[in-house]
């Protein structure tokens, strides 16, 4: 299955969130092409390595609708992915939100934070 999905990613620091975009590989769980806005990777480095850094989640949309998973960072090589478990629960929940009927008010419900 070569499919990937454009998400929203938030690395949560003391003072501040630092929002990106990504596609996640359904696959492999690996998040590609990471674009971090507003903040300049290059000069301040990964948001995971500010001694502020608290955890990263993502967001996955359908129109109004979205679920939110849990992302890791990997500072030494700077790359973000799921991991196999928390790939396998987004699966299902994303599921739910892509097969909804449209107009309804299907709520998935955000995990809870580890």
């Amino acid at each position: 299955m070569d499919l990937k999905l454009p998400i929203r990613i938030f690395d949560e620091l003391a003072d501040s969130v630092v929002e990106s975009t990504g596609l996640l590989d359904l696959a492999s769980g690996e998040i590609r092409s990471v674009e971090h806005l507003d903040y300049d990777a290059d000069k301040l480095g990964l948001p995971a390595e500010d001694e502020g850094y608290e955890f990263t989640s993502g967001t996955l949309a359908n129109g109004d609708r979205e679920v939110e998973f849990r992302v890791e960072v990997d500072v030494v090589t700077g790359h973000y992915s799921v991991t196999a478990s928390e790939l396998l629960e987004l699966k299902g929940r994303a599921a739910k939100l892509f097969t909804a009927p449209p107009g309804t008010q299907t709520v998935v419900p955000p995990r809870k934070r580890r």
